[in-house]
């Protein structure tokens, strides 16, 4: 599998993950407060790198108050906007650099495949603090291992 195939894979996982935690979040009377927060920061920073990726200016800071509602909308919206981005770049484009400015306004250069990258394994690690939050409400957590994503067929 190529580079792009794989990372394009990891994305399809995480659209899947934050689908399942989006569906969580909704089906409970009153989602726990810091988990609706924790998944709000995961969508405005995929959003985030994929602006920086398209050169363009962030519309959302990097911990929005984003209503469990908000959330359903960025849930259902990035998708597309990644698919965009993943059929306008060229074969060699995920070794090229990436120079941008992070939210503390310093300046960085990444290779686009390791930005990509980040977004999925970041992405991950904020699921799994919404996890911890809400066994610590009582509540069951949303099952999003990768690996069950796989066995279930949930991403191919």
């Amino acid at each position: 599998m190529s580079m792009m195939g794989h990372l394009q894979r990891l994305f399809a996982y995480d659209e899947w993950a934050n689908r399942e935690v989006l569906a969580l979040l909704q089906g409970v009377d009153v989602p726990p407060p810091r988990s609706v927060k924790l998944l709000a920061h995961i969508v405005s920073a995929e959003r985030l790198w994929l602006e920086r990726l398209r050169l363009q200016k962030q519309i959302y800071p990097v911990w929005p108050d984003f209503t469990v509602a908000q959330c359903k909308l960025e849930v259902e919206e990035l998708p597309q906007l990644w698919k965009t981005y993943w059929s306008s770049l060229k074969k060699d484009s995920l070794i090229r650099s990436l120079t941008y400015k992070n939210s503390k306004g310093e300046s960085w250069t990444s290779q686009k495949s390791d930005i990509l990258m980040h977004v999925v394994m970041h992405s991950a690690y904020h699921r799994g603090q919404i996890a911890a939050d809400m066994r610590a409400a009582g509540l069951t957590p949303a099952y999003t291992d990768f690996i069950h994503a796989v066995r279930q067929g949930f991403v191919d």
